[in-house]
């Protein structure tokens, strides 16, 4: 099709759209969620403190603190990506940067460990960086390619392909590391080298199967040169949604109230399998096949649990259900504090599982529902993007200072039930019966 006349709406180019899911949903599940937590966590097992840029860190502070430091990193440049993104013509070459220069960065934490320290915690933060980045080009694309009749399925089916994809290759490292003299992977720590080899396979995945959706998507004809103007036309944007969304009371009430629960919400998810390695009381050569398999617990339970937590909205509504789910999380927050073994660990995985991506999905849906009438979208979505990366920088800092000071992770938990409790709060401000 690159090489064709483009045409809006061909299921070759629709279907090359949504397989970059499956191209880079390996990232945020391996990487981010599962194998390298663990293999993070296994480096500090004689001392779980590290001297580092003149500061003696905690181990999952010092990852928490760098974490957050790249999502006010992202919180920056989306809005300005964004802004170039509808501007320039070439957008593939930007996609193509952030898909390469994250793959780069998953194979280069191959050569993380104590020792490289620096240089690993750069690749950990520049793939974070491009994983994030190449979405705003990525799905720049969505109304480019797509009739407004074939984007949410096409969304889906993206999503689909992500979960399929990722999930596939989740099991393949979690037969490395389980069986690893069976791939020819030997050592004194086999283990650990099959992680190390588990990243190398995330960045080449990432790499050769973005080729599809390279070919075929569109390349724009026409190329404008980046003027000084665009830079800051995407922050231009976000304020004028931002003025136009304060004299909207119920949308200002729900951008509060999600702003406080998705703090705790995000930083719980992106935390769970440090918590899993670091605070849970495993058998002997159970703890990195358990907590892959929790990980795979939750993705399963999700899709049963979007399903359940749509069903319950059109019977009561999007924020009685939201109230509902925050006062769950609060819930799971006490509960979290309390387990150590792996049974418990297993429990609280299926749990979490259940309310993870009802409360996502119905979020974004209730956002949807509340914008007024108006072509462009994308600014009022932006904006709501950007809430999400600022609340996940204070929810990850958060963390992180109640971890580095009383050194126990349960004791962040612990802060995390009264903002789901607040989020539960403000939410019940809103008085619309439609909602």
């Amino acid at each position: 099709m690159s090489k064709q006349e483009f045409i809006k709406g061909d299921s070759k180019v629709l279907n090359a759209w949504a397989f970059y899911d499956w191209a880079n949903s390996v990232y945020p599940l391996v990487i981010s969620s599962s194998v390298f937590p663990i293999y993070y966590g296994s480096l500090f097992l004689d001392d779980l403190y590290i001297d580092l840029f003149g500061f003696n860190f905690k181990n999952t502070a010092l990852i928490s603190f760098l974490t957050a430091f790249a999502f006010v990193i992202l919180s920056i440049i989306t809005p300005l990506l964004s802004g170039i993104a509808d501007y320039v013509g070439n957008k593939m070459s930007f996609l193509k940067f952030f898909c390469y220069s994250g793959s780069v960065s998953c194979m280069g934490l191959y050569f993380f460990d104590l020792e490289n320290i620096y240089i690993g915690l750069f690749f950990y933060f520049f793939a974070l960086i491009s994983f994030w980045a190449s979405l705003v080009f990525y799905n720049s694309y969505l109304p480019d390619i797509a009739y407004k009749d074939q984007q949410d399925s096409l969304s889906a089916k993206g999503y689909a392909l992500g979960y399929v994809g990722s999930v596939i290759l989740l099991l393949f490292n979690l037969s490395m590391v389980m069986f690893p003299e069976s791939y020819g992977i030997l050592g004194e720590n086999p283990e650990l080298l099959a992680m190390k080899y588990s990243f190398i396979t995330v960045g080449l995945w990432w790499m050769i199967c973005s080729q599809y959706t390279f070919y075929h998507l569109p390349k724009s004809k026409e190329k404008r040169k980046i003027v000084k103007h665009v830079f800051f036309n995407g922050f231009k944007e976000l304020k004028e949604v931002w003025d136009e969304l304060k004299q909207i009371l119920i949308i200002k009430r729900f951008l509060i109230a999600f702003f406080i629960y998705s703090s705790a919400l995000q930083t719980v998810l992106l935390i769970a399998t440090y918590f899993g390695e670091q605070e849970i009381n495993w058998g002997e050569g159970e703890k990195t096949t358990g907590l892959i398999v929790s990980i795979l617990l939750i993705q399963l339970v999700a899709v049963f649990g979007s399903i359940i937590t749509a069903k319950i909205s059109n019977k009561i509504g999007n924020i009685q259900t939201l109230i509902i789910l925050n006062f769950i999380w609060a819930f799971l927050c006490i509960g979290a504090y309390f387990i150590k073994s792996s049974i418990e660990f297993y429990i609280a995985a299926a749990l979490v599982g259940m309310v993870m991506g009802g409360i996502q999905a119905l979020s974004r849906s209730t956002f949807s529902k509340m914008i007024p009438e108006t072509d462009n979208t994308t600014s009022y979505f932006s904006f709501y993007d950007v809430s999400q990366k600022v609340s996940i920088v204070f929810g990850m800092t958060l963390f992180a200072f109640v971890d580095q000071i009383t050194g126990s992770m349960r004791n962040s938990i612990l802060v995390f039930i009264f903002i789901f409790l607040l989020g539960a709060i403000l939410l019940r401000r809103i008085k619309i019966k439609n909602y």
